[in-house]
């Protein structure tokens, strides 16, 4: 019996490992609807170009500019609350 192909998913998360912290389901609704963007580019952008340097930097600074956003709509929401 011949093992089993690992996934889409899983071939990417190991070319580009980074891919795990665009995850978002524990999030809360308001901060799980800005990840998704993010999450949505980053896995397509992986899909699209696979074992490319440029992706790696690209994932990187996509990750960047996701927990900037996430932190952003925190402090927005904390400020408005005050």
């Amino acid at each position: 019996m011949k093992p089993a192909m690992p996934s889409v998913a899983a071939q990417l998360v190991e070319l580009y490992p980074v891919l795990q912290h665009f995850e978002y389901a524990h999030l809360p609704p308001n901060l799980r609807a800005i990840s998704a963007q993010f999450h949505d580019l980053a896995w397509s952008t992986a899909n699209n170009r696979p074992n490319d340097p440029e992706v790696t930097k690209c994932l990187d600074k996509l990750l960047e500019a996701k927990d900037c956003a996430v932190r952003a709509e925190r402090v927005g929401v904390r400020k408005a609350g005050a």
